[in-house]
C-alpha cells in the first residue's frame, strides 16, 4: 500500500475499510494506529493479535471473518477514544477469547482456568479486563439474556477500563445488525436493548477513564442504538444499510 493509500485508509471509517478492504484493510489501519506505542507495548499488542487470530481463525461473524470484529473494537478504542494504553488494546483484541475458546486456552479447563492461561502470558491486569467482559458461563434454569445483563452491570461498575471495551464492543455488535434478518435479529436486539441504560450510566460516570469527546460520542451512539432496537422491536427491518454502520462505528 502506497503513502496516498495508507494516509487514507487512517481517515476512513471503519465499516466502508470493512465493506473496501475487509480484513487486510482493517489489519492495516490496526498497525498504522498502533505503530507509535513504545516498547515492549507495541509487541505485546502484536502478541495478542496473533493469539486472537489463531483462536478465531475459523470462526465467522456472519458474513466476515471473526477477527474484524476484534480489529474494530481494538482500533476503535485507539483511533476514537483515543486510549493508549496497552493493556486495554491487548484487552481488547482478546475480549471473546475466553467466552468462544476457552478449552482452547486451557484444555480440558473452563472460564477460570482460561483467564489464568490469559494472566501467566499477558498478566493479571489484561486477564481481568477480559474476565469483566466475558459472558458468564450459563447457570441452569437461568435466562442467558438476564444473566448477561446482570454480569456486565455488576462486572463494569467495579473496572472502569473493562466499560471501555464494552462500549466498543457494544457500537460493533449494534452496527453488525443491519447484516441480521428474521427471528435472530429480534432476538438480539431484546438482548442488547436493555443494556443501553445500563451503559449510559456506566460511561457517563466520573471515573469512566475517558476524555469528554469519547463519552460524548460512546452516548450519542447509544441513543441511535436504542432508537435501532426500538424500530427492531416495532417490527422495522434496518433498511439504512452502511449509514447507520457508518453512524455507529
Amino acid at each position: 500500500m502506497d503513502p496516498g493509500e495508507r494516509r487514507l485508509l487512517a481517515a476512513m471509517p471503519l465499516h466502508a475499510i470493512t465493506a473496501l478492504h475487509g480484513e487486510a484493510g482493517l489489519r492495516e489501519r490496526f498497525a498504522i494506529e498502533t505503530a507509535t506505542f513504545p516498547s515492549p507495548g507495541r509487541e505485546r499488542i502484536g502478541q495478542a493479535l496473533d493469539l486472537a487470530s489463531g483462536l478465531h481463525a475459523r470462526d465467522r461473524r456472519q458474513r466476515e471473518p471473526y477477527v474484524n470484529h476484534l480489529l474494530r473494537v481494538a482500533t476503535r478504542i485507539v483511533s476514537y477514544y483515543g486510549v493508549r494504553d496497552p493493556d486495554v488494546i491487548c484487552a481488547a483484541l482478546l475480549h471473546d477469547a475466553v467466552e468462544d475458546h476457552a478449552s482452547d486456552l486451557a484444555p480440558g479447563g473452563g472460564h477460570g482456568e482460561a483467564v489464568a492461561a490469559l494472566a501467566a502470558q499477558f498478566g493479571d491486569r489484561v486477564a481481568g479486563l477480559v474476565a469483566a467482559v466475558t459472558n458468564p458461563e450459563p447457570e441452569p434454569g437461568r435466562d442467558r439474556h438476564e444473566q448477561y445483563r446482570e454480569h456486565v452491570t455488576a462486572s463494569l461498575q467495579t473496572s472502569p477500563w473493562a466499560r471501555v471495551i464494552k462500549a466498543s464492543d457494544f457500537t460493533d455488535n449494534g452496527a453488525g445488525l443491519i447484516h441480521t434478518t428474521g427471528p435472530r435479529l429480534e432476538r438480539l436486539a431484546s438482548k442488547y436493548a436493555p443494556l443501553v441504560p445500563v451503559l449510559r450510566d456506566l460511561i457517563s460516570q466520573p471515573d469512566t477513564p475517558l476524555a469528554d469527546d469519547a463519552k460524548a460520542r460512546i452516548l450519542g451512539q447509544l441513543e441511535r442504538a436504542s432508537d435501532r432496537f426500538a424500530r427492531i422491536a416495532a417490527g422495522d427491518q434496518p433498511a439504512d444499510g452502511g449509514g447507520s454502520a457508518g453512524q455507529l462505528a
